[in-house]
This record gives structure tokens, sequence and C-alpha cells, in this order.
């Protein structure tokens, strides 16, 4: 491994702002950027090019998989490269031909683990197969047939595996369809089996759950939406493909209606969700639309959403001094990492450069750039299937959402709060406390021992507009959770425990712009000597964000409140804080209200502005009212 010197700096063209306005970015910004991230991993390579062993975390799966990991999803970055621009990538073609072949070697002492021998290859085969696929006149048709027969016995291992019934299916669908069509043996019922599966999930309007729970999460946009597209250019002339293109075509088209509504005004995809580390691959659904078409996003709309994403990373320090791409959100943080990551697995943000796959001349490129949703004007939107109701300010270009169906569980399940899905809100410019336990956008009870109510498990009440404003509910028959420390590995779930019951709460968020009105009613409280709190969005001390809960005269008596905070490094910064109010004493059954804001220094006035008029309504900053009563009255409760 030669790593004795740091790689050439990240040299950047001039910003364009003619073709791209907002961002600046154009392909040349991001050719020159997918050429960095691969020549400074490069230098940790083998010399046979098989294995790159990055610096940083090992994941459970021990390091012969971190650095296949990291082959693998560079040579899906390189992949979208070489498809891109033959003409000068001839390079990166030799660089991986020399890989591909020692790693599949069987005499080979450090060849690479089969996907019949480790599960986490199952994954990286996917990456080798989609690459193989896009570069297949340029790379596959010229690598000797004793290396095409390596490459195809190793992939061969997948046939008849067991995956589970989530995103992985398509690890197995894209990798036989790719033997089928370089006539390597291949299973149709795999195939069938796992493209049920992908169908079984599908929630509605573009949306997947990534599995039997509310998990709903970025792996919609870069996993269950881009791997239907990808296979059409796989392989475009099977039946079933054919069969499935105007379906999964529709339900692109549906989800990156809502996708875009995702993205703040400087770039920052929604911070929800596991897997962050995977930082711009949250752009990739928005190329996915624009492969084939299957958008209703202008192209110039998609570039910028797309732009905008690796825009916010590249200022951010997400790639480090070494050229590299390290475990955190902005910078290097390594409590992100979860039982699956090594050094290798934030190079999956290479799917969120699969734009490169098209030609220089095609439209989503040479397209000026259009503004995000958010920049042109205040947003209000339901998305049903994950339960959240979406709120942008074009004055400070914040998506804000308010989670009343997500928690990656299922009704009744009484765990901890995964603190990715579980919390009452998220937005592009917060970071979520990691800790399950929080008073991060909660409504939760604190007993004698200090200890905080979780909500997972909670009933979806259902969304809805009022004159403008926008409603959304749910109930939960909240507990204290004693962790298991030995509850399993992290992979998005909330961790069990043995749950002691606490109060009902039932929360419903009325909101508008950059200020929601956050009703609480409790039942089965009075008796449990517990206080209530109310906490409001979580932010770096000292940030130009502002973040506060207010009491609102209606209802029961909320006589406390404070900050929280924690000055511990964080994915976003050094000194977390949180406001909150609450009761003094234990909370008694009944109502209650509270004003939360999160936005910029201009919040104070939303704030200021909104109140309770003398006949019992309250009212927005912008003259919008509504009546707490009717609400409750509407919910039927």
């Amino acid at each position: 491994m030669t790593t004795s010197a740091l790689p050439a700096a990240l040299v950047l063209p001039p910003l364009d702002r003619e073709l791209s306005p907002f961002t600046g970015l154009t392909r040349e910004h991001w050719c020159a950027c997918a050429d960095h991230l691969l020549r400074s991993a490069h230098r940790y390579a083998t010399g046979d090019h098989a294995n790159l062993y990055l610096p940083g975390a090992t994941s459970n799966y021990g390091p012969r998989s971190d650095s296949l990991e990291a082959f693998a999803r560079t040579f899906l970055l390189a992949s979208f490269r070489i498809a891109g621009s033959p003409e000068d990538t001839g390079w990166l073609v030799d660089w991986y031909a020399q890989g591909l072949d020692a790693g599949t070697d069987p005499a080979n002492p450090d060849r690479w683990p089969t996907p019949g021998e480790l599960g986490q290859a199952k994954v990286e085969a996917a990456s080798l197969a989609v690459g193989l696929s896009l570069t297949r006149e340029l790379l596959w048709d010229k690598l000797p047939q004793r290396v095409q027969e390596q490459l195809i016995a190793w992939f061969e291992t997948v046939i008849g595996g067991q995956y589970p019934p989530i995103n992985w299916v398509w690890f197995q669908i894209v990798v036989e369809m790719f033997l089928a069509s370089v006539g390597g043996q291949f299973s149709n019922a795999d195939i069938d089996a796992g493209l049920a599966i992908h169908d079984s999930l599908y929630r509605g309007h573009g949306w997947f759950a990534d599995g039997p729970e509310r998990a709903y999460d970025h792996y919609v946009g870069w996993a269950f939406q881009v791997y239907p597209q990808l296979l059409q250019l796989m392989v475009p002339e099977d039946p079933r493909v054919q069969a499935r293109t105007a379906v999964d075509g529709e339900r692109l088209a549906d989800f990156l209606d809502d996708a875009v509504h995702l993205v703040g005004a400087d770039g920052a995809p929604l911070v929800q969700g596991r897997s962050l580390i995977y930082r711009f691959a949250a752009a990739a659904p928005f190329w996915s639309g624009q492969l084939l078409g299957h958008t209703r996003l202008s192209p110039g709309l998609s570039r910028r959403a797309a732009s905008g994403i690796l825009g916010y990373f590249l200022e951010r320090g997400a790639v480090n001094r070494d050229g590299l791409l390290t475990i955190g959100f902005h910078g290097e943080f390594p409590g992100m990492k979860q039982a699956y990551s090594g050094a290798g697995s934030p190079y999956w943000a290479a799917k969120g450069m699969m734009g490169l796959a098209l030609p220089a001349d095609h439209p989503v490129w040479t397209a000026v750039e259009e503004p995000l949703p958010v920049e042109v004007g205040d947003t209000q939107r339901f998305i049903v299937a994950p339960g959240w109701q979406v709120d942008g300010t074009v004055a400070d270009g914040i998506v804000r959402v308010l989670n009343h169906g997500t928690d990656h569980a299922n009704p009744g399940v009484q765990v901890a709060d995964s603190p990715l899905y579980a919390r009452l809100g998220y937005s592009t410019a917060t970071f979520p406390d990691l800790e399950p336990e929080s008073l991060d956008n909660a409504v939760v009870f604190e007993d004698a021992g200090g200890r905080l109510t979780h909500r997972t498990g909670f009933e979806f009440l259902g969304h809805f507009t009022l004159d403008g404003i926008q409603v959304g509910a749910s109930r939960t028959a909240t507990s204290w959770i004693a962790i298991d420390p030995d509850c399993g590995p992290d992979h998005g779930s909330g961790a069990a425990g043995t749950a002691t019951p606490g109060p009902e709460a039932t929360v419903v968020s009325l909101t508008r712009g950059a200020v929601e009105l956050r009703l609480v009613r409790v039942r089965g409280g009075s008796s449990l000597a517990a206080r209530m709190r109310i906490g409001g969005w979580p932010i770096e001390a000292g940030s130009a964000l502002a973040s506060e809960v207010r009491p609102v005269p209606w209802g029961g008596k909320l006589d406390d409140g404070g900050t929280w905070g924690r000055q511990a490094p964080y994915p976003m910064g050094s000194h977390l804080t949180i406001p909150w109010i609450g009761t003094s004493g234990g909370v008694a059954d009944g109502d209650y209200a509270a004003v939360v804001g999160l936005g910029g220094q201009g919040l104070h006035v939303e704030l200021d502005g909104s109140h309770v008029l003398p006949d019992g309504r309250f009212a927005f900053v912008d003259g919008s009212t509504v009546d707490p009563i009717d609400v409750w009255a509407r919910l039927g409760l």
C-alpha cells in the first residue's frame, strides 16, 4: 500500500453562476470531485488493487469484509465516471480490471470472501454487478475469459442465498440479472421472489418501508428508487424488466415530487434515518429520475437538488485532508458508526454521483439550474406513508418535518426510541440528539429518578388541513424503558428492554411556517407523580439558528422550563442545546399547549406574533387562526 504522501488537494474549476446560479457546480466539478475521491482511496490499495485498507473503523464483519467494501463502492463510483466519460477514464478501467482479477482469483490468499461465505459480500456484489453492467463494452468485454469465469463463479454463490426482506433483496436481484446477461447460472425463483418482496414493501405515492416496520428513511431514495432504474439499463430486454417499466417509473416520479420538498436551500438533506454517513448518496434519486426520464422534475431542478446536496457536504468537511470520506456527517464523527459500518462504508455516497453516468450533453448537465421549492416560497406538504407533515420557509431555507408516523417499529411495540426515527421532529438544519432518552422534539414524562419516557409504538391518528394550517396527530402509551445491554446490533430499531407503563399522551402538531402549536392531552398521569417535559429543536449553542418553546395560556399550567445542554462533540458541533418547558410537579390529566419554533434570527418575530385570541382561537403571525377545541373534535377525541 502506498500511503506515505498526502494526495494532491481537491482543485475545483471556478464556479459557473450562469449555468448553475444556485450552486455554481457543473459536471466538471462533479468529475473533479469523483476523481479526487478515487485517487485518494487508491493510495490504500494492495499492490494487486483487490483490497483497499482504508484507515478508520472496522465493522463487525472484519477487515476482509471492509477492504472488499471499499473496493466495490469505489468501483461503483468509477463505473459512473467510465460510463459517462469513456474517452478519458481508461486509467480507471485498467486499475479496476486488475483488482477484479485478483479479488476473485481462487489461488490468491487475499482473494475476496464470496457472498456465499460472508453476508456483507452480498451487498458489495451488487455494486460490482452494476458497475460491470454499466461499463460492459469498456471493461467486462475486454477482460480475459479466465477473469470473466472467475467473476461469474464468485457471483454465482448468491444463488439460493437468504436475504433479509428489506432493501437487501435488490442485491440478489441485480447480481442474478447480471449473471443471466453474461451466460452465468441464475435462479428465476430468486429474482421473482425478490421482486415480489420489493412490491410488498410499497406503501403508496412512491414510498417504500424498509421491512415490515414503519421504517422510512433515505433507503427509499438511494435503494428502492435506484435499483429498478439501474435494472432497466442493465437488462433492458428482460421481459420482467419491460413489464415493470411503467409502474416503477410512476413510483419514482411520485417519490421525487415529495423528495424535492425535503432539501433545504443550503443543500442539506433531511437529517433523519440510519446510515447518514452515506452523506450525498441522498442525491441519488434525483439522478435516478433523469436516467430514463421517469420524473416530473425538470433537468435544471434535478441538478439543483443533487448539486446542492454535494456542495453542502463538500463545504462542511466531508472529505478530509487525506481525500477520504470518513464515518461522520459533516466531518468525522465515530459515534455515528453502526454495527455494519467500516472505513469503506461511507463510499456508498457513490450512489449520489450516479449522474456522472449521463454524458456531458444530457439535458441534466446543460440546463440552467432552477430553484428548489423552499427557495420559491414557503411550502406545506403531507407525505402520507411516513406520516410526515412538511413545512419549508423561504426566509431561512429550512425544511422541517413533524413526524407522527415513523418510528422503525410497529404500533403497540414497547422499545426505546430510535433517535433517528422516533423523534417528533426532524429538519434539514438540525441533528437529532443521539441518546434514546431525550428532550429533543419531545413530549416526555420524567420519573423521580430522572428517567424519560419513550413514544415508540404510537398510533398515527392522521393528517389534515384547516384554513391553511397543517395538522398531524399521534397517540402514545408512553413507557420508561430499562434497556437490555445485550439487545443486539443497531440496524435502526430502538433498543429492547423492560418497559414500565407511563401516561398516555396524545400529541397534535399544528404548523404554519416556522411555528408549531403543539397540543398535548394527558391521560393516566395524575397517579404517577411524573413531571411532563415538552422539548424543542436541538441546535448548536451560539449558532445562527434559534430554537424556542413557549407556554400557551390554554389548558393546564406549564410553570417550569429551561435549556438542556451537552458540551460534547456531536455530528454537527460541540455543544448541543434543547429548550424545554413543563410542569414543576407531577402532571395532572388534562390538555396543555405550547408554541415550538425553529428558524433564523427572525424567529422571535413569528413567535411574538403568535398568540391566543380572546375567543380562545390561536392566531399565527400571518393572521391564520385555529380553534384547538375544533381540532380535538375533528380528531374524534
